[in-house]
């Protein structure tokens, strides 16, 4: 064995020992977002890269928009992977709603890894126009 072989050796217990940890630890991170308001309501895109919808939660709980999202990045067949900073993301945001929004017709959609998320306000919420009649 030489100087070359033995340092080959550790470097595959370390990527071995690595994965091990990664797979036990769970890093949470929080998806950027986009945040659009207009009269009618709210439009939010969040970044989710490599997340399907079998693995997005989207919940409202007491006046609370909660995003939770799982990614998995699978390894191409024939490959083995050598480095991975961050291999199962977990992605977690809440945000407060007013008392304005109609959380019970918030509309979802994920494609491409990014979530849309359009939340109306309540009619009463709405700005309208008053007719004003003359007599």
């Amino acid at each position: 064995m030489n100087d070359t072989t033995e340092l080959a050796r550790k470097d595959e217990t370390a990527v071995a020992r690595r994965e091990d940890d990664q797979s036990q630890r769970r890093i949470t991170l929080t998806p950027p977002v986009d945040i659009f308001e207009d009269s009618q309501g709210v439009t939010l895109w969040a970044d989710l890269p490599g997340v399907t919808k079998d693995r997005l939660d989207v919940k409202v709980h007491d006046g609370t928009l909660y995003i939770e999202a799982e990614a998995v990045v699978p390894t191409p067949a024939g490959l083995r992977l050598q480095h991975a900073e961050i291999r199962q993301p977990h992605f977690a945001r809440a945000f407060s709603l007013g008392a304005d929004f109609d959380a019970t017709k918030i509309d979802a959609n994920l494609k491409d890894g990014v979530l849309k998320l359009t939340i109306p306000r309540r009619d009463e919420a709405r700005p309208r126009r008053i007719e004003v009649r003359t007599n």
